[in-house]
């Protein structure tokens, strides 16, 4: 290991509490405010640093947290550069992800954020729920400056027809 590199997991686990998370301010009203700035929390059964490449691997019941913001996949890759500093490019996480707020759930195949541009694209039979209501597609786009969620049909399922779709619960307007 080269001397710049020698404290690549350190660094690479200092960058990880520093960054902004893969989960934002994105999707709906308890995203947008969400505080990008808060300390990041990972647990995960494994973790291989390919130093040499620039990127660290978490593997097995992956967990990351921010505020009250959750994120859960069976794997997570954190691909970085390490020119002056470690500094975090993007995120990957696959297999069952799982992205939680206190008012919205998003679940999806794959999941990726770009630190650079602050989009969170969430891939693969995505569905996104928020009480009783629901939408489902085939690709969600977050942007975590505007706080605009755009989700796509895409190829979809036989029952979709590769369109969005959705439920969505009325309250009650009867007046007793």
């Amino acid at each position: 290991m080269s001397p710049r590199r020698g404290f690549g997991l350190f660094g690479l686990l200092l960058g990880l509490a520093a960054a902004p998370a893969a989960i934002g301010q994105g999707a709906g009203s308890a995203l947008k405010g969400h505080d990008t700035d808060a300390p990041v929390d990972v647990a995960a059964d494994r973790i291989e640093v390919q130093d040499r490449a620039d990127r660290a691997i978490f593997s097995g019941d992956v967990e990351v947290r921010q505020g009250s913001l959750r994120l859960s996949a069976a794997r997570l890759t954190v691909a970085y550069s390490s020119a002056g500093g470690i500094e975090i490019e993007r995120l990957e996480a696959s297999g069952g992800v799982v992205l939680r707020s206190p008012s919205e759930t998003a679940r999806s195949r794959f999941a990726i954020y770009d630190l650079d541009r602050r989009l969170v694209t969430m891939i693969g039979d995505v569905t996104l729920t928020r009480g009783q209501s629901h939408v489902q597609g085939a690709r969600l786009v977050l942007d975590l400056d505007t706080g605009r969620a755009v989700l796509d049909g895409g190829a979809g399922t036989a029952e979709s027809g590769g369109r969005v779709t959705g439920r969505f619960s009325v309250p009650s307007r009867r007046d007793d």
